[in-house]
Order: C-alpha cells, then structure tokens, then sequence
C-alpha cells in the first residue's frame, strides 16, 4: 500500500497529461477537475495542476525531458512532496521520474486505491481494498532492489544463488494475497447465505448504482429515511448498505446502495469488489443514478454502463429492470430543465428526481412498483381455513391484496409471478381443497 501520511498536509502537484491525437472519454478541463477531486478526498494540499498535451509517451519516464526539467523549477518552488499523474504509469517509468524529480510518484490508479484504503468500513471492504493494493503493488516489483542483488542460499561455496530481493517480495505478496482471498471466499459464503434468506422472504432487490457523486447516497437516505454518508465529495460510499422500503401499494423491497463508478476506473478494483458488486447481478431492478447537471453526464453515463457490461450485464440499458433516475434537476436552469423533460417524454426508462429536495422520488416509487409487478398475474384463490401451510405459502411467494372469509374457505385476491403460478397449480393437483381462478 502507497504511504501517505494524513497528520499534515502534503504540498502536491497534479499533471493530466493528453495524447494529442488520442480520444478520450472526458474533456481535458474535466479530467483535470475529476483528478482535482479524487486528490481532495484524502485530503492533500494541491499548489500546482496543469493539463499537458503531449505527442507521445516516453518508455522510460512517460514525460520527455523537456517538460521533466521545467516541472523540477516548480516543484523547488513550492516545495511539492508528491506529484500525481492522472495516467496509468509503469513501474519503471514511476521509479525514474522519482529518481529525477525526488518527489514521491503515484498514478490514477494509485490515487483512487489509497481512497478507497482510507473510506472502507466493514470487515468485507478493508480486505478488498486490501486486495486490489497487494495487487497493483506486486506489478511495481521492478527493479526496486538494486541495493540488495542477491540473499545467499546456502554457506560456502556450495550455497546457491538463493532467492533475489524481488522473488522474496513477490512470494510475501502472493501469500498475503492467498490469504485475503481466502477471507474473502468466507465472507461471500457469508453473503450467499443471506442472499438466501433473502429469496425464501422474497422482497425484490433495488439496487443503486452511478458514477461517483452521482448523488445514490443521497437518493438512498431520502427513499429510506436513512443516514447514511452522503457528501459532495466522490467515493464517499464504498461499503454496501441495504434497507427495507414500502412501495406506494404496499410493495416491500430491499434498497441497495453500491460503490460509485468512475472514468478509468482500475481493473484490480473493479475485481475485487466484484463480490460487492454481486448484489447489482442479482438485483429485481437497476437504478443508474446520472448527474444531470453535470456537463459530462453522457460520457459518465457510458462509463458505468462499460463496468456493468464487464460485471456481465451485457446491454442491460435494453433490459426491462432497467430505470436511468436523472438526478439534481434542482440544479438545472429551466430551459435545461424543459430539454430534459422532451428528451424523457413517452419513455417507461427513465425518470427524473432531485434527491436533494424529493422531487420525482413519488414518480420513482411508482415506476419501480410498476415494473416489478408488470409480470405478475392477478387470480384468485380458495384455500381451506385450517390450511396455514398454503396460506403461509401465498403471503411469502406473491402479494396478498385482499381476503374475504366464506365459511369455511378464505378467498385469496393475490399478485403471483409467472413460476409461482406453475407451483401453486401444481400443488392444487395434489390437494383438492385449493381452487385457482384467473
């Protein structure tokens, strides 16, 4: 894990360089701001950020030796301890640039992995947190150890050449790494098992996810008179949090807040919150929160829709448990507020909301609820009175609406799923006391 120390401010640079030529996701002005951000979640101190066009990379210190002389000036100048490089930058090119500048180096990658280290709560967060360090760390075992070539293997001259620093380093490593994935492996047991629980109470899952800041936490704390944390800052969610909520006609589900998404988004991380994660796979409805006020809205909406795509939902904005919420149209402008509202018009997946001040929250509620029961099949059932077991049945696999006592039989009024009708028919086969009608 990269030492930062948090007793005092560190004096940092941030540089975002561009590929002249090269596409990319976000404006260069945005990625700078985005970067910006990331580095005041944990607190540093930036004097110095410059957007850098460049016409190619350099192997050995990503920078040409140009811009490298000039930035030295700058970091004399305003005693900068840490230079941030919103780029992926290999191993050797990180050791050079140290080697030239005497500053401590991380890259994009390092830079989100040291917030999520700070932010994770629970047990289950610290070891994946862990995980995608111990991770990145081993692939910046190059070259590290010229201090220290060789550790003899044995006395005399019949010792061996024994192992390198490098090898001892990566063999600690991978056995920590062993380790936390075994933890992990108890702890989505764990999981599965209350996933379980879950399905024999059936409440549909909900679950929110969206680029970092998007504004899920916030959503979440107003549709479930939560307090969870909810700040203006990004990555201030990284734990998985779940409550229970009613439906306007009385529809229970569980509400799942996740860990936002973010441009370039590290693949170590991604895999170790894959775990995490597996509560949006298994999830009734998708809530892709956007930030509609934000100028980048489209592009970040892309950038979620490209991790959940790895996660394994393929082309989920086609699928019918999809719902875009289009959040902060307390921060729009009212003509921008009237373009949005022509672009969401005759469509059943979208829906716009203001977290903030509950705006569309009813609107939401309601298209949720609708979407969940699209399939069901009302029908009504006769069910004897002494018969609890399939009274019982009813109420934890369909929606009980209504109850009417006829002497002895109850009349069940009762929202089913396509597969729970086929069970309920063929229990009715074995038990001459159920009547089924549609």
């Amino acid at each position: 894990m990269i030492e930062i120390q948090q007793k005092r401010k560190i004096y940092s640079c941030v540089i975002c360089p561009f590929v002249i030529g090269q596409s990319v996701s976000l404006g260069e002005e945005c990625r700078l701001n985005e970067t910006l951000g990331l580095a005041l979640a944990i607190n540093l101190d930036i004097v110095y950020s410059e957007v850098l066009r460049i016409r190619e990379i350099k192997s050995s210190a990503y920078f040409s030796k140009g811009f490298i002389e000039r930035i030295k000036s700058v970091i004399s100048e305003n005693e900068i301890e840490l230079m941030i490089v919103d780029a992926r930058i290999s191993p050797i090119q990180q050791r050079n640039l140290e080697k030239e500048l005497k500053v401590k180096v991380i890259d994009r990658t390092a830079l989100i992995l040291e917030i999520f280290g700070e932010r994770a709560q629970t047990r289950e967060g610290a070891l994946q947190v862990e995980l995608a360090h111990l991770t990145y760390q081993r692939s910046r075992l190059v070259r590290s150890w010229t201090h220290l070539e060789r550790q003899r293997g044995g006395a005399g001259f019949l010792g061996g050449p024994g192992e390198t620093q490098i090898e001892l380093d990566r063999r600690i490593i991978d056995d920590k790494i062993v380790k936390i994935k075994k933890e992990l492996e108890k702890v989505k047991k764990t999981r599965e098992i209350q996933r379980s629980a879950r399905r024999k109470v059936p409440y549909p899952i909900v679950a929110l996810v969206g680029y970092t800041n998007a504004g899920k936490s916030t959503l979440f704390n107003y549709l479930s008179q939560s307090n969870v944390m909810a700040a203006d800052m990004l990555f201030a969610t990284l734990d998985p949090t779940m409550r229970k909520i009613t439906l306007p006609r009385g529809t229970e589900v569980i509400l799942s807040d996740t860990v936002g998404f973010i441009s370039d988004l590290p693949h170590e991380l991604v895999m170790a919150f894959r775990a995490t994660l597996e509560e949006v796979l298994n999830a009734d409805i998708v809530l892709h929160i956007r930030d509609i006020a934000n100028q980048n809205t489209l592009s970040q909406r892309d950038d979620v829709l490209n991790v959940l795509d790895n996660l394994g939902l393929k082309n989920i904005k086609y699928a019918q448990n999809y719902i875009e919420v289009l959040n902060k149209i307390d921060l729009l402008e009212e003509n921008e507020l009237i373009s949005w509202k022509n672009k969401t018009l005759n469509t059943n997946n979208n829906v716009m909301v203001s977290a903030f001040n509950g705006n569309g929250c009813d609107d939401l509620l309601k298209l949720i609820e609708d979407k969940l029961t699209s399939e069901f099949i009302e029908c009504k059932v006769s069910v004897s009175a002494s018969d609890g077991k399939i009274a019982s049945w009813l109420y934890d696999n369909g929606k009980v609406v209504d109850i009417e006592d006829v002497s002895d039989m109850v009349n069940y009024t009762v929202h089913l799923s396509k597969d729970n009708l086929s069970r309920l028919n063929k229990m009715a086969k074995d038990n001459n006391r159920i009547v089924i009608r549609k």
